[in-house]
């Protein structure tokens, strides 16, 4: 979304809501933030999966990123631009790729043709489920962008 493709006036919640959700279904890609346990934070790009209900990510467990997901069990990921913010904090679940399942890791590598079971080092997978969803553009929209709290759409 370009500036002079911004809304006349603050955008719904409900329309906020489907943005966010077409979002998490077209993009490529997600910012994953993490941190390990003395606090040293890590912020990446990580090609991602949306099933309607989860976020599947998947990197090494030997990366900052893997590692702190398994061991802290928590992630904020942002989709969007600067103007057009999707904010997810979610609970993260780690499996193998053994463990997967059924159907999601042929989902995750059908979205853009990347198969992390394929390669030679080891990918794990995460499933994040949202416990928060915040979605803004601008300052308007800042009072009501809490859509998703606990795991429960508000609206």
């Amino acid at each position: 979304m370009t500036q002079n493709d911004q809304p006349a006036g603050p955008r719904s919640r409900a329309e906020r809501k489907l943005n966010a959700l077409r979002l998490l279904a077209n993009e490529l890609d997600v910012w994953v933030a993490t941190a390990d346990a003395s606090g040293v934070p890590t912020l990446m790009p990580l090609t991602y999966l949306w099933d309607g209900e989860a976020v599947w990510l998947s990197t090494r467990p030997t990366n900052p990123t893997g590692a702190n997901l398994a061991a802290s069990g928590t992630v904020r990921l942002c989709l969007g631009t600067t103007r057009d913010v999707v904010h997810i904090e979610g609970a993260v679940t780690a499996y193998t790729a053994d463990e997967l399942p059924d159907g999601v890791g042929d989902a995750f590598a059908a979205k853009d043709g990347w198969d992390p079971r394929k390669e030679p080092d080891r990918y794990d997978f995460y499933r994040v489920a949202p416990t928060a969803l915040r979605a803004w553009g601008t300052v308007p929209e800042l009072k009501d962008r809490l859509l998703l709290n606990h795991g429960t759409w508000l609206l």
